[in-house]
């Protein structure tokens, strides 16, 4: 048995249905198992009454702005100063020694380390951002501010990750083809663990009545309204004209313009945050992720494939599922290819089929074992 300091920078107990918060509340419970473990994290007030739990204030906006110039200065990623607090620094430099392990939930959450500590470092990055970022420079236009914002980033980003893998004891990634980016040096600090689902129900069933393509994920995200967005735009208009009466149901969170602007378009809903998904699965003949700036394996992928929803993506967002999704190289072949899973019985039984048999293999029950094993180790 352990004792272990979790670093978030999220609360994985605030119940926000979000995929770092659910994904970190289900890692932090299952360590607890076996060990014991202290969670610090930062939230919207500051609460100490539960036991192994400590939660310091995220910081005012005036104060995020001054980290956040403050990480331009001192040649840090731009997000750390967002998600810093002072107060939560100094406890961890404080009370560190008292335990043998440190856990990091995401890159973030590494500034949180202290240099000294001398115990075991576990971080789980899950994938590597400085691709992503530099994906997005690449993705928006020269006129955009933000391109040049997320070059830096990407920059800035790519020089924390080499000081980790130099730094930490074990790196979890979920994809095996972001491994194979990674220095040959630091290969054996690398621990391939993949993304989960809790639950798989099947749910989806071929009607050639069903006219709903789903989009999940946070559209705050900036890769996911980039492609919800393009959708809309390139695809969507000739693909009603195959397919009369289609709907593009669009479930996560989302500000208040973006919402406004797709749903000018009568063929397009945003449905906002659900928990359920089982009766939006019903009318629905496969689920779509055609994103263009993609790094690692894309959650949204697993939960389509959870419900056996057939899944069109990109090749990007396909190049950890094989043969099990389908996946189309411009805008002529993506409406193809949902134009057969809305008419073609028997290819939509098989991609289900396909999906129900690969997600198996992604069940929490069984992902959580390596988190065990890679503390024990």
């Amino acid at each position: 048995m352990k004792k272990i300091l979790f670093i978030s920078t999220r609360n994985p107990y605030s119940g926000r249905y979000s995929g770092d918060v659910i994904g970190s509340r289900k890692i932090l419970n299952t360590l607890k198992k076996n060990n014991i473990v202290d969670l610090a994290t930062l939230d919207k007030e500051e609460n100490f009454t539960k036991k192994n739990v400590y939660i310091f204030k995220s910081p005012f906006l005036l104060i995020k702005i001054f980290y956040l110039l403050r990480s331009l200065a001192t040649l840090k990623p731009l997000h750390f100063g967002l998600f810093y607090s002072n107060k939560m620094k100094r406890f961890i430099k404080k009370n560190a020694y008292n335990y043998d392990l440190i856990f990091c939930y995401h890159i973030r959450s590494a500034q949180y380390v202290p240099e000294n500590f001398r115990g075991k470092k576990i971080i789980e990055m899950g994938d590597l951002y400085s691709s992503n970022y530099r994906q997005t420079f690449h993705y928006l236009n020269f006129l955009n501010p933000l391109k040049y914002i997320y070059f830096l980033e990407s920059l800035l980003v790519k020089k924390i990750e080499k000081s980790i893998f130099l730094n930490f004891d074990k790196i979890i990634l979920f994809s095996k083809s972001e491994i194979k980016k990674i220095n040959k040096q630091f290969i054996k600090k690398i621990i391939h663990i993949d993304l989960s689902i809790d639950k798989i129900k099947k749910k989806y069933l071929f009607s050639k009545k069903n006219k709903k393509i789903l989009f999940i994920g946070n559209l705050k995200y900036l890769p996911n309204i980039f492609a919800v967005k393009n959708f809309v735009k390139n695809v969507l208009p000739k693909l009603k004209k195959k397919i009369p009466h289609i709907k593009l149901q669009i479930i996560g969170d989302i500000n208040l313009i973006d919402k406004i602007l797709l749903i000018r378009n009568k063929e397009v809903e945003c449905l906002g945050i659900q928990k359920n998904l089982d009766k939006f699965i019903k009318g629905a003949f496969c689920g779509l992720a055609n994103l263009e700036i993609a790094t690692g394996v894309q959650g949204k992928i697993l939960t389509y494939m959870s419900y056996g929803l057939p899944v069109v993506c990109s090749k990007k967002a396909a190049s950890n599922f094989s043969k099990n999704v389908m996946y189309y190289k411009n805008y002529h072949e993506l409406i193809d290819k949902i134009s057969i899973l809305n008419k073609d019985v028997k290819v939509s039984r098989q991609m289900s089929k396909n999906s129900l048999i690969f997600v198996n293999n992604f069940k929490w029950k069984k992902i959580s074992q390596h988190y065990l094993k890679v503390v024990g180790s």
